[in-house]
This record gives C-alpha cells, sequence and structure tokens, in this order.
C-alpha cells in the first residue's frame, strides 16, 4: 500500500481521530526524551523502538498502523487552517542585525573566555558559573585574535518567540493563523523575521550570542533543547568559533564568536595584498585590498544551531539566520564599473550591501498540530518532512518585484525535505553561486537541481519580461512521500496539476510585477569566479568516509565508516581524521545505504569536486564551482580535494540531513593537532570541564 505521511484532505473524521491520538501519544514520548527522562534504550528495551531506530508497529502510537477504519496506512493529520490563505500576506524580508562598535559589547570581548563568575538559575543545579560558556583557557582562545580585531560587534539572543509587546510582530506563519506560543518558537531575538548579517572581508566580526531560553529544560513546549551551540556554516576560522557540537552553552550564559572574515590563502597567496581582485569595499564606493586567494571569495553563508543530538529540533524552532558576505568583486552595489565589481543586482543607494534587488530566501517545511502550534516528530528517523511551505517564516507568501533584474540567495532551511526550483510559466533562471560561492560562469536553467538541506543556490531572475501587473510563481517540483530523499521530479505541468499527495509540491511563492523605479543597472558576466588553481600542490593524504546503517544492534541507526573501519554512531570525543595544516587531502565520500539521500558537509573548508560516481563527467556544471555540502545520491559517491589552511582545532563532517546527524551521522575531525588531540569539552552551568579524546587508528 502506498505510505503517505500527511493524510489527504478527505479523511474521515474516524480516522483523523486515531492519527491525532497516534501523535499525541507520540509527542508525550518525545518531551520525556527532551527532558532527559528517558533515553533511547529505554524505548529499544520496552519495545518502543525497532533495532533499526524505527517506531514500533503499535497501534495508537504509530501513524502507520493499518487503521481500524480501512486498509491503508494512517498518515499524520494535516496542520490545519490553511485554506484560502494561499499568497495572501506579503513576504516579510530578513531583518537585518545593527553592525555596532566593539565598545558597546558590555563586558569587553576577551582572548580567552571570560569566566568572571555569576549565580546559576537553581533550575540548572545553583551554585556558580561562568558568564561566557566558550570553553575555557588558552586553547579555546581566540586564534589570530591580535592579527584579526573585531571591528564590528554584532548582538543577538536566542529566546522564546515574542507577543505583539513593544512593537514586535507577532509570531504567526500567516495573520489569520494562530499566534505561535513562547514554547512553541525559538528564534534570535525573539522575533520575525528571520534574522540577516552583513559582513564584509577585511573586517572581522564579534557576534556575541546569548541564550535567553528558559532555565527549566521542561519548557521546551515538547520538544527541543535549551542548550545551543552557534555554527557559521562554512566559516572560514578556528574551532572555538566553529560550533563545535559538544562546546554548547546554557541558559544565562553568552558566548563570543569571532568571525575574521579573511580569505582562504591568506597565508601564502597575495601575501602583500598587491591583487587587485582581493578586496573588501571601502564605504566610499572604492575598496581595500586583502591578502589571500580572491577565487576563494564568498558570498552567501548562514548560522545556525549544531546542538549535539538537537540540531534538528532547534533549527526547527527557529535557530537559523543568513549571513551576506561582500567583497571586492560581489560588492553588493551594481553600478560601480571599475573592472573588479561584478556589477550583479543589488541597488545603489549605498557604497555596498545593498538588499533593494538582493533577496534573501529562506525556505523551510513545517508543520502543527490541531491547536496550530509548530510540531516536530523526532520518530521519523528517516527524516522529518512538514506539510506547510513556508518562505523567510511566512506561509505562501507574495512578493512585489520591479520590472528588472532581481539576485535571490535561496536557502534549503528545512530539516529533512529537498526542493527543485522553477518558475511557474517555465521560463529560464541563471544560477549564479550554489552554496558560499559564486560559480566559475553563469548558468541558463529553466529548472534547478535538487537543493538538499543547508545548500544555498544563488539565482538571477529577470523580471522585465512581464508587464507590471502579471503575476509569476516559484514552484518545488520536488516530490517526497518520507524523509529518506525525494521520491521523484514531476514535470512543470504535473507540479501545477495540484494532484501530488505531498503537500508541498507546487506553487509557494507569488511574484507580483510591478513598474520599475529605477534604471537597472546590474549585469551578470559569462565570467564569475573560477576555480583555484590545485595542480602544483602535491595530495598528502586520501581518506574515505562511508554513511550508512548500523548493523541493527545500537538505538541509533545511523553510522560513519572511516577508512574502511568499522560503522560507528557520532561521537564527538572520538578523533576519526587528523590532517595537518598546509596540506591538500583527497576525501571520498561514500553513501552506504541505498535508500537514503545524504548531503553531506565538512566543516571549515571548503571542497572542489573532483568526481560524482567515479567520473568528472558525473559531475555536472552547477557543482563545479567550490561547495561545502555534497549530496550522496542513493548508492552514490563523491570524491572532493580540500586544503587546510590559517586555523586549527576540532572540526565534524556529518549528514545535513539533520535527523541524521542527531542519530548520530557525525564524525570528528582534528587539524594540525600532532599526535595530541585537543581535549573535549564538557559543558555545565557551573563550568566546562575536559576529557581525554580517543582516536582511531587511521586518523593520522
Amino acid at each position: 500500500m502506498k505510505r503517505t505521511i500527511y493524510l489527504p484532505w478527505n479523511t474521515s473524521r474516524n480516522r483523523i481521530k486515531e492519527a491525532e491520538d497516534a501523535r499525541n501519544n507520540r509527542l508525550e514520548i518525545v518531551k520525556a526524551l527532551s527532558w532527559g527522562q528517558i533515553s533511547r534504550r529505554d524505548l529499544l528495551k520496552w519495545g518502543l523502538i525497532t533495532a533499526a531506530g524505527a517506531l514500533a508497529p503499535i497501534k495508537g502510537l504509530n501513524p502507520f498502523v493499518s487503521s481500524a477504519y480501512g486498509e491503508v496506512p494512517t498518515g499524520a493529520p494535516n496542520s490545519p487552517g490553511l485554506i484560502g490563505l494561499d499568497f495572501t500576506q506579503p513576504m516579510l524580508r530578513l531583518e537585518v542585525l545593527p553592525r555596532n562598535p566593539i565598545s558597546s559589547l558590555n563586558p569587553r570581548p576577551m582572548v580567552e573566555a571570560n569566566e568572571t563568575l555569576q549565580r546559576v538559575d537553581p533550575a540548572l543545579g545553583g551554585g556558580f558559573g561562568p558568564i561566557e560558556g566558550r570553553p575555557p583557557g588558552p586553547e579555546w582562545a581566540h586564534q589570530r585574535w591580535a592579527e584579526f580585531p573585531p571591528a564590528v560587534a554584532i548582538e543577538a539572543t536566542q529566546e522564546c518567540a515574542k507577543t505583539n509587546a513593544n512593537g514586535n510582530i507577532p509570531f504567526k506563519f500567516h495573520p489569520n493563523l494562530p499566534t505561535q506560543g513562547p514554547l512553541a518558537m525559538w528564534t534570535f531575538n525573539g522575533t520575525v523575521p528571520p534574522k540577516l548579517v552583513l559582513g564584509r572581508y577585511g573586517e572581522p566580526i564579534l557576534f556575541r550570542h546569548h541564550n535567553k531560553l528558559p532555565a527549566d529544560v521542561r519548557m521546551n513546549g515538547g520538544f527541543g533543547r535549551h542548550t545551543i551551540s552557534t555554527h557559521e556554516h562554512n566559516g572560514h576560522h578556528g574551532s572555538e568559533n566553529d560550533g563545535f557540537t559538544g562546546a554548547f552553552f546554557f541558559p544565562g550564559q553568552f558566548y563570543d564568536c569571532h568571525w575574521p572574515i579573511i580569505l582562504a590563502g591568506h597565508d601564502t597567496i597575495n601575501t602583500d595584498a598587491t591583487d587587485k581582485m582581493a578586496g573588501s569595499p571601502d564605504d566610499n564606493g572604492g575598496y581595500t585590498k586583502v591578502p589571500g586567494d580572491w577565487h576563494e571569495t564568498m558570498s552567501t553563508h548562514w548560522f545556525h544551531d549544531h546542538m549535539f543530538n538537537f540540531t534538528a529540533q532547534n533549527v526547527y524552532k527557529g535557530n537559523a539566520a543568513m549571513f551576506n558576505i561582500y567583497s571586492a568583486i560581489d560588492r553588493g552595489n551594481e553600478t560601480i564599473r571599475d573592472g573588479v565589481n561584478l556589477g550583479l543586482p543589488s541597488g545603489s543607494a549605498k557604497s555596498w550591501g545593498n538588499l533593494d534587488y538582493d533577496i534573501n530566501l529562506m525556505l523551510a517545511d513545517k508543520a502543527w498540530d490541531s491547536n496550530g502550534q509548530l510540531f516536530f516528530d523526532i520518530f521519523q528517523l528517516d527524516g522529518f518532512l512538514g506539510d506547510v511551505m513556508t518562505v523567510n517564516a511566512c506561509y505562501k507568501p507574495y512578493f512585489e518585484v520591479e520590472a528588472r533584474k532581481y539576485r535571490f540567495r535561496i536557502l534549503n532551511g528545512s530539516v529533512s525535505r529537498f526542493f527543485k526550483l522553477a518558475l511557474s510559466d517555465g521560463s529560464p533562471m541563471i544560477q549564479i553561486g550554489n552554496d558560499g560561492n559564486l560559480l566559475p560562469h553563469p548558468i541558463l536553467l529553466t529548472e534547478l537541481d535538487e537543493q538538499s538541506i543547508a545548500e544555498r543556490y544563488d539565482i538571477v531572475i529577470d523580471f522585465s519580461r512581464y508587464k507590471p501587473g502579471e503575476k509569476v510563481w516559484m514552484v518545488n517540483l520536488c516530490e517526497h512521500d518520507d524523509g529518506r530523499g525525494p521520491k521523484t521530479d514531476l514535470s512543470l505541468a504535473e507540479a501545477l496539476a495540484g494532484n501530488s499527495a505531498d503537500a508541498c509540491v507546487g506553487k509557494f511563492l507569488e511574484f507580483r510585477i510591478i513598474p520599475s523605479t529605477k534604471p537597472d543597472y546590474s549585469q551578470v558576466p559569462g565570467t564569475l569566479i573560477p576555480n583555484p588553481d590545485l595542480s602544483a600542490i602535491p595530495v598528502a593524504r586520501e581518506r574515505t568516509f562511508e554513511f550508512g546503517r548500523s548493523n541493527g544492534t545500537d538505538d541509533a541507526p545511523w553510522t560513519v565508516k572511516t577508512d574502511g573501519g568499522q560503522g560507528l554512531a557520532a561521537d564527538y570525543n572520538q578523533v576519526s581524521a587528523a590532517p595537518k595544516r598546509g596540506t591538500r587531502e583527497v576525501w571520498t565520500l561514500i553513501n552506504g545505504g541505498g535508500g537514503w539521500d545524504h548531503p553531506i558537509h565538512i566543516h571549515f573548508e571548503e571542497s572542489q569536486m573532483l568526481a560524482r560516481d567515479g567520473s568528472l563527467s558525473n559531475v555536472p556544471p552547477w557543482e563545479r564551482g567550490r561547495k561545502d555540502v555534497f549530496r550522496l545520491h542513493r548508492g552514490g559517491t563523491v570524491t572532493v580535494t580540500l586544503q587546510f589552511r590559517e586555523f586549527a582545532g576540532m572540526f565534524v563532517e556529518h549528514c545535513h540531513n539533520t535527523v541524521h546527524e542527531d542519530h548520530a551521522m557525525l564524525i570528528r575531525w582534528e587539524l594540525d593537532r600532532g599526535l595530541v588531540a585537543l581535549p573535549t569539552p564538557v559543558p555545565t552551568p557551573q563550568g566546562v570541564e575536559f576529557i581525554t579524546p580517543t582516536a582511531l587508528p587511521t586518523a593520522y
């Protein structure tokens, strides 16, 4: 029988009630797990989950047990209240976080963690603990602090969603939907829309992240963990600022992240900062030259929670934001023609960082319960799928665009869902970027490739082909029936027909064309950013990582095999690889389970793809730039090359289907520590302790 995640709209009331009862029963277990009252091993022992980690086939608990009212599997109830709401609210633009002087921070930032003591909430054990959650001591000090002193302070809190007090927008996915309760959503500053940071090369940022979530772990609305770790996705900086999954911090603490924003190759290429292509925009329309390899220039980042075992839940609750990085090449001013600036769509009112025609889109599927509150089910260990499409936390909005070119920075911010995007009239889009980087050359496409979780696709759409008053829609063609990966990619006609059982297929963003207010000075040059030439750099080592399933004896079903060894579940105290700084390696990523797609993210360094399934000819043009997320097709392989430069420490590699990551498809690798790895932090509200890590025999 066909398995559907969500019931069709015409389902009988009896079956909806049965599915709702099953969902509520599961939510009680999810709540107990999130509070730490029970473990997955308890569920395995009680027979509530199978040895492979799946929810056991028990009626009243599992929604896929045959219904008493029919012979088809029962899915979860649909998210209620959506009828008639499509494209009836304007899309929110991301909110830019203020850029302040360093002097605005109190206390002042420090190279080592601030160990000033404060009282600890009794719910966290009482006593006293440090105000900063960063692990203390010189090994967790900010690397190269004196060389790259922070020039800009950006401050944000993580807290419960706020209501309409003090002028805040009430957190609703649509004005006609229920307000999300303070325990349902945990967002930056507790507000909507999602946040955006603007940075530029050569101007280091100190991002101070305050944890203002409830101290009582039970105050989570049934899922999510109040300890957080902030990962600046693919940032080129030390591991103390990478959001290491085990370096989390507690309510009442802050964590100072030092983002130097330097070009990779800073220490070895263009060290005298004479290359005109390597630079940072100034405030007068020009730019300042910086050291490093301009071929490594990055543009579209994001940052999100990386809490061990709870990344999926915390990101889903709202711990995700975007980060635009500006350079001499990608200045965010479309009018400047100096032989360096590309002139991509943006605007011209400011010398850099114009957002008039440069639009961030954070796509994510969501679901809510019968009360309209955000719902998440960790028992879907293949991956959790919502049945509601959101853009920038808005349910199916519209966006007014002038009849001219726009740049869209599109983030797949979902937990497990893939997207494949097209325009409703089949007209072309120009892809200019993949992940944090501009491609070597723009690519004209009528359909983008499937976009996996955490990938960013930068595209340009020329709306001058439409007349004011016309409409066109962004459409999702990628159909799921479970969280393993895409089931199929529909044709545009099939997706628009509205017959898919997957409610997230079809139109999800409406563009309304309005007259242009300013001339369009933007362009899309035929050459963007060529890849670095690595041909003269020897390969120091080759490694293999196989992502697959456990042997059925573990309550965490996902594993990683390193260099042909045993499949192991996530253990951030275990070092699986230890490359040396200043070297280049080749890593082959293997999908060991034929039924799942795995988008693999390697922290810290970008990579270039050498082969897909053994051949460079299988790597399409849109994957031939630099990347940080590598889609492993079912049963497939990807071979990448990467260098290790400028910084050191402990980093991770994992599946970015965050349900897989949390259960437990993640490994730790160590950079430039010789034969002695960094001590592993064990955070508590009263302070951080350290334990000695272990290492695989093949790590070094």
